[in-house]
């Protein structure tokens, strides 16, 4: 019997193992440099993404309660900040008899009829404002220029336990009702500023605070504050409005920059202020 032994190896030598193991690691350098480009795209977009939804979200929040605006109510301190009064309701009150008139002696009476059913009845402590022209004499920031609505109202006849003291007629025939609990709003741009490629304001809604007649400066919100929050990561932040007259509307002019991560986005809109009383 004979037997044939092969002396031929099959394998890899050392030198071959090492050279495909270079070639794999260039291959996954390369790899991973054409993955990480997208990768990095991906997060990039939705950073941006992220920052246009919160800036959109602030502004489409500030238009919705600035078109509810009293006429004539919209002032500034400065650029970082707006206040205007809000209102709740409105229509027309009866300006002849029969019926409860409006009157327009040296008060407003106490008491006065509904020309088409208001939506609700005003609550008890809620304010009547007619023709507000923002001027001395006829401007809704004094309190002697708002009635205050009393008990026993209706949707169709408003009772008034304070009058309002030397109304002016609106040539409507227009009044508005606002909130009692709540009539003033202000929208506050504080701490502006970036820091390491991220913004460093906010804004915020500011309300639940009482009327103050005469314009002073913007409100320093603390950092525990309750106040709603619309937008962070400001870079920029500016409010300009520009005052319209009866025959036309006002525009407030609202500009948000905001910056995270190194990406930032910039809006700008202008929101139509009607300031027919």
């Amino acid at each position: 019997m004979h037997f044939s032994i092969s002396t031929d190896q099959r394998g890899f030598t050392l030198v071959e193992a090492i050279i495909v193991i270079v070639i794999t690691g260039i291959l996954a350098v390369v790899a991973a440099s054409f993955i990480s480009r997208p990768i990095e795209q991906y997060r990039d977009l939705s950073r941006r993404a992220e920052l246009t939804e919160s800036a959109n979200s602030a502004i489409r929040r500030m238009s919705r309660d600035l078109h509810l605006a009293l006429p004539n109510s919209v002032r500034q301190a400065d650029t970082t900040c707006v206040e205007f009064l809000i209102t709740k309701d409105g229509g027309r009150y009866r300006a002849a008899e029969p019926g409860n008139v409006m009157q327009f002696d040296s008060t407003s009476g106490t008491k006065f009829d509904v020309i088409g059913p208001l939506n609700s009845a005003p609550q008890v402590g809620d304010f009547i404002v007619v023709y507000n022209l923002g001027i001395p004499g006829a401007d809704a920031y004094q309190a002697s220029y708002r009635g205050i609505v009393g008990a026993d109202s209706t949707n169709a006849t408003i009772n008034l336990s304070t009058a309002i003291q030397n109304p002016i007629e609106s040539p409507a025939k227009r009044f508005f009702v606002l909130p009692g609990a709540s009539p003033a709003v202000s929208f506050v741009c504080q701490g502006v500023g970036s820091d390491n490629g991220n913004g460093t304001g906010r804004l915020y809604r500011v309300s639940n605070y009482a009327i103050v007649p005469a314009l002073g400066t913007c409100p320093v919100l603390p950092e525990d504050t309750t106040q709603p929050l619309l937008a962070e990561h400001l870079s920029s932040c500016s409010f300009n409005y520009s005052s319209g007259v009866t025959e036309r509307s006002a525009v407030l002019s609202i500009s948000l920059g905001l910056l995270r991560s190194g990406e930032s986005v910039n809006l700008y809109q202008d929101v139509n202020i009607s300031n027919v009383p």
